[in-house]
């Protein structure tokens, strides 16, 4: 049985009569009761019926399951909101910086882009060029964030629970995820870029 921990991994162990040993045993006794209603509801069914049997006998605690696992990882689930927190904030910046360095290198290349429409140039391409760009730059993000993250991960295999630190799945709806946020990033900038009138273009410059 897990005592202390959801995360520690269970030992041998055996069961011996409290009366071997009655202190402390009998201090640190837990019973444990199931039941098919709501287990909170019945708790004050329990004490009556413990009462009945021996009024002599002390209820230091009465607890649910669920309110004790909560109490044991209420510190694993701090940290997991703190650092879910800046995930977000870090997956914001670079949505923010993919937009800002897309719309920057499309703004660079507006003569090139009018050229090349007025060769002949299909403004699906153009769009795609520039979408392009930014998935590129994803790319090179996954790349290096997926070996960052097998490199820390060894670090942070304890504190994981349920989950390897290099899980397949986990990492690749991450890479889905950035995929999906440099295409939302780069799609206005390709838009504006294939929407380029070549002569207004061309005659500003």
């Amino acid at each position: 049985m897990k005592y202390s921990s959801l995360r520690v991994v269970p030992g041998p162990g055996m069961f011996e009569p409290y009366t071997q040993e009655v202190w402390p045993s009998m201090a640190l006794m837990h019973v444990v009761l199931r039941t098919k209603a709501d287990p909170v509801s019945a708790i004050g069914a329990a004490r009556h019926i413990i009462q009945d049997l021996d009024a002599g006998i002390p209820l230091a605690e009465v607890s649910t399951l669920t309110a004790i696992t909560q109490r044991s990882m209420a510190t694993n689930m701090f940290s997991m909101l703190v650092v879910g927190f800046f995930g977000a904030l870090a997956l914001v910046l670079a949505a923010v910086g993919i937009y800002g360095i897309i719309a920057y290198s499309a703004s660079q290349r507006t003569r090139e882009i009018a050229i090349r429409i007025a060769l002949g140039a299909q403004r699906g391409d153009v769009f795609g060029m520039v979408l392009g760009q930014g998935l590129r730059l994803a790319a090179l993000g996954i790349l290096f964030g997926v070996l960052n993250a097998l490199l820390v991960g060894r670090v942070l295999a304890e504190s994981l629970y349920g989950v390897s630190a290099s899980d397949p799945l986990t990492l690749g709806c991450v890479a889905l995820l950035i995929i999906v946020v440099a295409l939302a990033a780069s799609f206005l900038p390709a838009r504006r870029a294939a929407a380029t009138a070549p002569m207004e273009a061309l005659r500003g410059d």
